[in-house]
């Protein structure tokens, strides 16, 4: 289910996205914002996971209270913690499964599944895995997939299915000029960081002018100028014009007038983007432009998309950047599509670059739960009882899942507990039809790195807070929240702001 976040001017969000939730809210208690830092860091670096990081932490604090109510003392608890932890990363390598690219569009399905988007997930799935591969490349033997050189660009108007990946850039901006043309083939583009206009200068000057002849002649001077400078760049060869400052507007009539396609104040961001999709280089002194700096595209066209207009850069031969188009009804539609993209997007990225996978639906996690309690058996000491605790913990993913599908989430358990009894560690749960089933055949999966990642930064921040006994107002000139004198066993309460937003059960 999504949540709608109001602030206090009347802005809304709606959105199922974990880590949006947890910054659109307003948090005081400093134990709830150590939680909050987990979904940052799922989110920085495995771009999903991140309600199930929050949810594994919420349950380890809420075991570990049960714990220190039998008089284990946290310090034990914080070591026991410290070894499932290392010992559920080294069975999540025994689980993993080496991907290949037809496996990848069923990770981006995995990822949308639940949300907003879930309904065309086939359609974004397909966008998504197309723009990482367009992107990807190999450094040293080894897949790097940098998710800058993908430019996602959103507009309200149309339905979800009419978003679409260009080889190229997608430019928010319109023609200068309403003469010029509104498509060039085989352009040759210019990429300009500085101001094509009369320069202002820094000294405060003053011209006297005693005869209307000198004002013409001052007027046909700057003229000249501006001529000069557009005939530099036309020397070159160049018929589009993309400024990342201002044109101005004779220099733009003289541009139309030669036919040349000119954009101004282009975003920084975009102007590398073009550089790396059109192998042009972005010239800061017109006079130092020369065709060894042009880009090339097959064609630049204006289009109209939704209520206003669009640059599209296509047809680039280096290609080293793509752009995607993501359309939407509303515009917390769009938001939300651009959310859950981002999303699909980060998930096959990071299965490109690691080559491994995970069957999803909470079967890995159900699996390195019964496996920690047989290796909980051969722990000596009190630590024993920790790392219990922190198998209990992990079984809160399927459960979950099981109670958002409206499953029963005890049955749900007891089956899939059987199941990998029986050796069926690809089991998990089936939200779908209900019950449990095999997670590899149903192909469900998701990368390692955003299992490991959940249950390391769960485990480190649950251990952080452990270790605390009490909380002390620091100096400040702002006020202290209330309950700062607030002992360790009251950290859990603070999630019970959690709670109300579905963030753990």
């Amino acid at each position: 289910m999504d949540k709608m976040l109001v602030d206090s001017m009347g802005d809304v969000v709606i959105t199922n996205d974990g880590a949006t939730i947890l910054k659109e809210m307003d948090i005081e208690h400093p134990a709830a914002k150590m939680i909050i830092e987990i979904a940052k860091t799922q989110e920085q670096h495995c771009y999903d996971g991140t309600t199930s990081a929050v949810v594994i932490a919420g349950e380890l604090l809420k075991r570990s209270e049960d714990l220190v109510e039998q008089n284990v003392h946290p310090t034990v608890i914080c070591e026991g913690f410290r070894l499932a932890s290392d010992k559920a990363s080294e069975l999540i390598d025994t689980h993993s499964i080496a991907v290949d690219k037809s496996m990848l569009e069923e990770v981006a399905k995995t990822a949308l599944t639940g949300k907003s988007a879930g309904a065309v997930k086939e359609f974004l799935a397909d966008i998504s895995v197309r723009a990482v591969l367009s992107v990807a490349h190999e450094v040293d033997g080894e897949i790097v997939v940098d998710l800058d050189d993908i430019k996602v660009q959103k507009k309200q108007g149309g339905s979800i299915r009419d978003s679409s990946l260009v080889d190229g850039i997608i430019l928010d901006k319109e023609r200068v000029h309403s003469g010029m043309p509104r498509n060039v083939a085989d352009a040759k583009i210019a990429l300009i960081n500085s101001a094509i206009e009369v320069k202002k200068t820094e000294v405060d000057a003053k011209i006297q002018i005693t005869d209307p002849g000198m004002l013409s002649q001052f007027l046909d001077e700057e003229e000249k100028f501006l001529k000069s400078l557009v005939d530099k760049i036309q020397d070159t060869g160049a018929n589009v014009v993309i400024c990342q400052k201002g044109i101005d507007d004779l220099a733009q009539h003289y541009m139309a007038k030669e036919g040349v396609f000119a954009i101004r104040r282009a975003k920084k961001s975009d102007m590398e983007a073009l550089s790396k999709a059109t192998g042009g280089r972005i010239v800061t002194n017109i006079d130092d432009l020369s065709l060894d700096d042009l880009g090339a595209a097959s064609k630049v066209e204006e289009r109209k998309i939704g209520e206003s207009d669009m640059v599209f850069v296509t047809g680039c031969p280096q290609a080293k950047s793509v752009s995607v188009l993501l359309r939407g009804g509303t515009e917390h539609v769009v938001d939300e599509i651009r959310r859950a993209f981002a999303d699909a997007m980060g998930v096959v990225a990071v299965a490109h670059e690691d080559g491994e996978i995970l069957t999803g639906g909470g079967s890995v996690v159900a699996a390195i739960s019964r496996d920690l309690r047989s290796y909980a058996e051969g722990i000596g000491g009190r630590e024993q009882m920790a790392i219990e605790a922190f198998s209990g913990a992990l079984e809160v993913i399927p459960r979950t899942l099981a109670e958002n599908a409206g499953l029963d989430p005890v049955n749900t358990i007891i089956d899939l507990r059987k199941a990998h009894s029986e050796g069926k560690s690809h089991y998990g749960v089936n939200v779908y039809e209900g019950g449990v089933a095999d997670m590899n055949e149903g192909r469900v999966f998701e990368p390692s790195r955003v299992v490991e990642q959940a249950i390391q930064s769960a485990s480190e921040t649950a251990v952080m807070i452990l270790r605390i006994d009490d909380v002390i107002s620091s100096q400040s000139s702002m006020p202290a929240p209330d309950g700062l004198t607030s002992t360790a066993s009251e950290c859990e309460s603070a999630k019970s702001q959690l709670v109300e937003y579905g963030l753990r059960p």
